[in-house]
């Protein structure tokens, strides 16, 4: 489904992310995993069209290496970032009504099916985005991110700063979701707990290139002290 091809993506003078290549296929939940600093958000940040990429990137067998961010999105690519970047000052409804702007989708059809993953939101649908939990913006941009139909969801950090039993409820969330519309997901994730709960696959970047991957039960306490250790 999404081939990346020896992508390297630079700030300035020097590579961060350097020669990458990975395939992702439906049946994939790919934790993406390094130190502070390793490249790991500006690897999703390339993907996504937010960053200049040297290399190619194939999404159903299409070649959308010089497609906007915009065009990405409307292929099927969507992308929760780091910091949840909600609307602060735009109700809940309003947040998700953005979200389904890259897509013909019939709004009120899609909103029902999506609170069903996020039946918190309902009690808040007109409340600012603002003004919620951390752990309740967490769940409005990954809801955000389901109103467009994705035909693949990069999530950057999805855990940060969230209390563990909302981390317990998101990954539920995107297990269902995963399993039941077949949608692959790249999450990038410092929380080794949640990592080996939700996925199947791994990466691990060190200094901007992969020096492990495997099936997550390779994802031993071996290999975490290797490359994840401070």
């Amino acid at each position: 489904m999404m081939q990346v091809n020896d992508i390297s993506v630079s700030y300035g003078a020097g590579p961060i992310v350097s020669h990458v290549s990975f395939e992702v296929v439906p049946e994939d939940k790919l934790i993406i995993l390094g130190r502070n600093g390793v490249g790991k958000t500006t690897l999703l940040k390339g993907i996504m069209g937010i960053l200049a990429i040297k290399g190619s990137l194939n999404f159903n067998n299409e070649n959308i290496t010089g497609y906007s961010t915009s065009q990405r999105s409307r292929c099927g690519l969507a992308y929760v970032p780091q910091g949840r970047e909600i609307f602060p000052d735009l109700t809940v409804e309003e947040n998700l009504q953005m979200g389904a702007l890259s897509h013909p989708v019939h709004f009120k059809d899609k909103l029902a099916e999506v609170l069903e993953y996020f039946p918190i939101l309902t009690e808040h649908m007109k409340r600012k985005g603002g003004v919620l939990s951390g752990g309740q913006q967490q769940q409005l941009a990954i809801a955000r991110a389901f109103m467009g139909d994705p035909s693949i969801l990069m999530l950057d950090e999805p855990t940060e700063g969230i209390q563990p039993n909302i981390v317990s409820h998101i990954s539920s969330i995107l297990t269902r979701y995963h399993q039941e519309k077949h949608v692959p997901l790249i999450v990038v994730e410092q929380n080794l707990k949640f990592a080996r709960r939700l996925g199947n696959k791994f990466l691990i970047i060190q200094k901007g290139t992969i020096v492990a991957a495997g099936p997550i039960e390779n994802l031993t306490n071996e290999v975490s002290i290797r490359y994840l250790s401070v």
